[in-house]
């Protein structure tokens, strides 16, 4: 027995993760490669060595090679320099290849993983999210990343260890300049800081603006939203706001890549001076009566001085990019929290082979989830929606929820008792809003029931692995979704080994084959943006014809013809009869003529099963079905109730 599912939160937090926990929870991310990151960091430090090693060569070059006239050692101090440039070339090289490669797989991971995550999200989440904002979080905001991920590891850690090999070689030379040339180190440090936290917080508003901009131009540049933009007069308009939303997104830019960019320079200059400080302080130190610094000495510590120029800018930078990124990061573990309440179960049942029962067995069903973001007043969008009503909306406009009242509202079933036979056929209708896809959408746990049992041949459908569940039932439903690819390959996504006899059979079941055969490019065609090359009802036979090479046991009929004319509906109807045959059958109406040689028929009202029959039987009752029928113009007036 399952206890009834609680409702599910697809909230996305306002409030940012503790900094440790995030930075501890982005290193795991890097785990995997541990390996291949310890031989960086080995490349890393040989490379600091060899490079604090150049600087002593040129002391010993000054300092007695040209004094004493001794040219063997002069030639082999030169080479050695040399050496030490081609070795620390070759290990940059290595290095980056090495962490390139770490950091585009670290990408691949996070997108695969948040693209896993939305695949096993409820319907509800989709229903309620823009697809611009999903596909903002994917491209924009992982992609945002790809710099740090890439690089700034392995930078933070090669500029941290050539700073450390530096400093101990200054101070070899000289503690004294190497006290004067750290003493502004702190203010730096605290300067980069601050930087990167006010470039954190533009971070964030830059990529919701961007996600926002994302959202528009997938909703108004697709085949639909240009007809009805120009349709509508709106074409202009639409332009002018995306314009809007640009302008605010090049006002984030240019914040962002201003913050702090004066006192990050004036960073720049002051350690572009540290030279002439080392020289006066040296001066300083001779005139005072303290040991004198030989030339070499000078030389030798004001070229490491300049190699810790470089590195200590670029720790300070690295510092604001992993702040910045975190604000990316945050977004992308969002996503990643995301609770799925449809799982397979730990012991799933799996069958062979499904007769196709269907039994619904005391179901209830609430749309009872709060919409991401209402509970903290920000919409997954990021559009603050505190203290106004937010209504959710299921699949197809059936309404779910009045969120600011928390009531269920339209779209609630309240103790569905049903049994359709394997083989059986069983056709639901109703007025709009009454629960009729709600229930067809139970079947294949679009949802999951919040009461009650849904059973396929006897086991709950929350038993059951994904892959049985999804051989056996398939759905074909108002609004048929092609991708923008050939004919043959959306045929095939139904069933990717299915041979070229398949398909045609298939096709000529649906009877769309002659049509597709009249093309040019027959079963290569493009179908287009959403199909759009193909009418309504050729789009219905295609999605028709996709169904059949799943061959499903149960078939879900989701209002499948009720937005086509009538010579269209009689064409699509014939294909559904074939496919319907020897299958379990339940069938969402809209038409009422396409249900009536159905085993029975339901009627639903505000959620509840206020009928039930055959069609005669229906008729004879003089109820709520008769009613309907006498507006359904397609079918014979009604006999009189006896």
């Amino acid at each position: 027995m399952h206890p009834d599912t609680p409702p599910p939160s697809w909230t996305l937090s306002a409030q940012e993760p503790e900094r440790p926990a995030q930075v501890r929870r982005i290193l795991r991310l890097f785990r995997p490669y541990r390996g291949r990151l310890a031989v960086v960091g080995l490349l890393v430090a040989a490379s600091a060595l060899v490079s604090v090693a150049s600087p002593f060569l040129l002391r010993e070059i000054l300092d007695t090679a040209i004094p004493d006239g001794r040219t063997g050692l002069l030639t082999l101090l030169a080479l050695g320099m040399i050496a030490a440039a081609v070795v620390n070339s070759v290990f940059g090289v290595l290095q980056t290849l090495i962490s390139t490669t770490v950091g585009q797989r670290v990408m691949h991971d996070l997108r695969t993983a948040v693209y896993d995550r939305l695949q096993r999200m409820p319907l509800a989440f989709f229903t309620r999210t823009r697809t611009g904002e999903v596909q903002s979080r994917i491209a924009n905001d992982i992609g945002g990343m790809q710099a740090t991920v890439t690089s700034t590891a392995t930078s933070l850690v090669s500029n941290l260890t050539s700073v450390v090999a530096t400093v101990v070689a200054m101070l070899a030379l000289d503690w004294r300049l190497t006290v004067v040339s750290l003493l502004l180190l702190p203010l730096f440090v605290w300067v980069s800081r601050r930087v990167g936290a006010e470039r954190k917080k533009i971070t964030s508003e830059r990529q919701k603006q961007m996600a926002t901009m994302s959202a528009m131009v997938t909703e108004s540049l697709s085949v639909s939203g240009i007809l009805l933009g120009r349709t509508m007069g709106r074409s202009e308009s639409l332009t002018q706001q995306f314009a809007q939303e640009s302008e605010r997104l090049v006002d984030l830019e240019v914040r962002s890549n201003m913050a702090g960019r004066w006192r990050m320079s004036t960073i720049g200059i002051v350690m572009a001076a540290m030279p002439a400080l080392i020289y006066w302080a040296a001066g300083i130190a001779l005139q005072s009566g303290g040991p004198a610094v030989s030339i070499g000495t000078l030389v030798a510590f004001v070229s490491l001085q300049q190699g810790l120029l470089r590195p200590t800018v670029s720790l300070l930078s690295t510092g604001v990019q992993v702040q910045t990124s975190l604000a990316l990061f945050a977004r992308i573990f969002e996503y990643l929290d995301l609770p799925i309440d449809i799982t397979e179960p730990a012991e799933p049942v799996r069958l062979e082979k499904v007769r196709g029962e269907v039994r619904f067995d005391g179901v209830d069903f609430d749309y009872e989830s709060p919409a991401p973001g209402a509970s903290n007043g920000t919409a997954v969008n990021g559009t603050s929606v505190k203290g106004a009503p937010v209504n959710a909306t299921s699949v197809n406009g059936t309404p779910a929820m009045d969120i600011s009242k928390g009531a269920p509202v339209k779209g609630t079933l309240r103790g569905i008792d049903l049994t359709v036979p394997a083989g059986g056929s069983l056709a639901v209708v109703g007025p709009t809003g009454s629960g009729k896809t709600t229930l067809s959408y139970l079947v294949p746990r679009l949802y999951d029931v919040t009461g009650g049992r849904l059973l396929i041949d006897g086991v709950d459908v929350r038993d059951l692995d994904f892959d049985t569940l999804a051989r056996a039932v398939g759905v074909v439903s108002q609004e048929t979704y092609l991708f923008h690819a050939s004919v043959g390959e959306n045929l095939r996504f139904a069933k990717p080994d299915a041979t070229d006899e398949e398909i045609v059979a298939a096709a000529e079941a649906a009877q769309i084959h002659d049509h597709i055969a009249s093309l040019p490019d027959g079963y290569d065609t493009l179908v287009g943006e959403r199909g759009y090359r193909f009418s309504g009802g050729e789009k219905q036979r295609l999605a028709i014809a996709r169904t059949i090479l799943r061959d499903p046991p149960v078939l879900i009929l989701d209002e499948a013809t009720s937005a086509l004319d009538t010579r269209t509906e009689q064409a699509v109807q014939q294909a559904i009869d074939a496919l319907s045959a020897g299958r379990t059958t339940i069938t969402i109406a809209h038409r009422l003529s396409t249900v009536r040689e159905a085993d029975q028929i339901v009627v639903l009202d505000g959620g509840h099963i206020a009928e039930r029959g055959t069609h005669e039987e229906l008729l004879a009752m003089g109820g709520r079905y008769a009613a309907l029928v006498r507006r359904d113009s397609h079918l014979a007036p009604v006999a009189p109730a006896v």
